[in-house]
């Protein structure tokens, strides 16, 4: 019998469709489904569909494909992705017949659709040098595997993008007899360049670690220094290509511009603390908690409030940045679930372009504790989730409104507020983050105080 392990994160829009393919297959007497803490619906339907779901006790494929594993009850385990829908009809027979005939030990898919940039651009490249016996498979990067579970026992599953290829040569490292079957056409999800750049650099580094480690004869400095320098006359022609365009950067504020939170520095002021946690700790609706909160602030003068504001630390050395960005072209502003009286301010501070953030209510100069949310926050038909209120979506329209591609985008932030402007903008930053999550999605970690490390990818 054959069980089939579904790693997901955030996939409720296919799951239920993955599930169903299938638990309707031959042989399949088990579906699992490997949730890595998806923040959607993910998870009651893979289990309204009638799959066991486990949730993952490490964040990344490779630790949800190597726990799969580990709870299988069968011998022959099939990984499907759970982005897929719908799959050709004879996936699962196609990958596991050749096992289940004892003509091989693992069997790796390929399928009908140009092979991606990572595979031709970094994969094949450095497979040609390290393991050349391995370009036989047209797509090494495939996430559709079927193999004995007593095989992959034997292996490393990494956690990050590199999970899939490292399958693939520790097999090969195994001796294992390998095939790659032609499942046909499927529909399968581009990745825009954030992904693109972590997922060449894991796929890249679980290479050159497999060859060092395998004392492989192709592993040498000469090699290696001939990937360098290529590398390097890359980057030179890329950058003054880059510098050409149309590119935008944008900064939360609370926590990521500011060393603290406007609001928390209000409380602690205005002695109002006990009150703002109360409403936190109660209520779950964003629209709900900001009408509350901006009530905290009713009588409050625009004066008493920026004084409050200019109190709270700007990050060291941030206008530079931000200048030396503008001079290479970037259109450079804030997105805040703070007010935008606010964000105006620290944007004038800064000399950014703009800022977006909720707007709180003046009457001849005092709060009156009413606020507005701008409609380009709600959900909408070009949303990419289902939250009712998302940054992203004003990240959209700005984008939109001076004709910047989103793979043109950095987007900086610390907070789950801010993980899907990180997740889809074209380079996902989290800064000085204490959110596991925000910073497994973001392509860069800073963990320091300062925007310099910005420099060095904002070409």
């Amino acid at each position: 019998m054959i069980s089939v392990i579904i790693p997901t994160l955030n996939e409720e829009e296919t799951i239920g469709s993955v599930v169903d393919f299938a638990a309707s297959q031959p042989h399949v007497s088990e579906v699992l489904v490997i949730d890595d803490k998806s923040l959607d619906k993910t998870v009651p339907i893979a289990q309204k569909h009638g799959a066991k779901v486990l949730t993952s006790t490490k964040l990344g494929k490779g630790a949800s494909m190597r726990e799969g594993a580990l709870f299988a009850q069968n011998d022959i385990l099939v990984f499907l992705d759970g982005d897929i829908n719908p799959y050709p009809h004879h996936t699962i027979r196609l990958l596991t017949e050749p096992i289940l005939q004892g003509e091989v030990d693992f069997a790796k898919s390929s399928f009908n659709r140009n092979a991606g940039r990572v595979t031709e651009l970094v994969a094949k490249p450095l497979l040609s040098i390290f393991f050349p016996d391995l370009l036989r498979f047209s797509q090494p990067l495939s996430g559709m595997i079927a193999s004995r579970k007593s095989l992959l026992q034997q292996i490393d599953f990494r956690d990050d993008y590199g999970v899939d290829i490292g399958i693939l040569i520790d097999m090969h490292l195994l001796n294992a007899r390998m095939k790659e079957v032609q499942i046909g056409y499927i529909e399968n999800k581009s990745k825009p360049w954030q992904a693109l750049g972590k997922m060449s650099k894991e796929v890249a580094q679980t290479i050159i670690s497999k060859a060092a480690s395998s004392n492989n004869s192709n592993f040498n400095f000469e090699e290696l220094g001939t990937i360098t320098e290529i590398r390097s006359q890359m980057e030179v022609s890329l950058e003054s290509q880059f510098r050409k365009l149309k590119k935008m950067v944008v900064f939360d504020m609370d926590n990521t511009l500011l060393l603290g939170r406007f609001i928390d520095s209000c409380a602690d002021k205005f002695r109002f603390k006990d009150e703002l946690m109360q409403i936190r700790s109660s209520e779950t609706d964003p629209v709900i908690i900001t009408k509350r909160v901006a009530m905290l602030l009713k009588g409050r003068n625009y004066g008493e409030l920026i004084q409050v504001l200019d109190e709270i630390p700007i990050v060291p050395g941030t206008k530079e940045v931000i200048e030396a960005l503008k001079e290479r072209g970037y259109f450079i502003g804030i997105i805040s679930d703070s007010y935008d009286f606010v964000t105006n301010h620290i944007k004038n501070k800064l000399g950014m372009d703009f800022s977006i953030g909720n707007e709180l209510e003046f009457s001849k100069g005092i709060a009156t504790g009413e606020v507005k949310i701008p409609s380009y926050l709600f959900n909408n038909a070009k949303s990419v989730n289902r939250l009712t209120i998302c940054k992203t979506n004003a990240l959209i329209t700005i984008l939109e409104k001076h004709h910047i591609q989103m793979q043109n985008c950095i987007a900086i932030g610390d907070s789950m507020n801010d993980l899907w402007m990180i997740k889809e903008a074209g380079l996902g930053i989290a800064f000085c983050s204490k959110d596991d999550l925000v910073n497994h999605h973001a392509d860069i970690i800073i963990s320091e105080p300062s925007f310099n490390k910005l420099l060095e990818v904002a070409l």
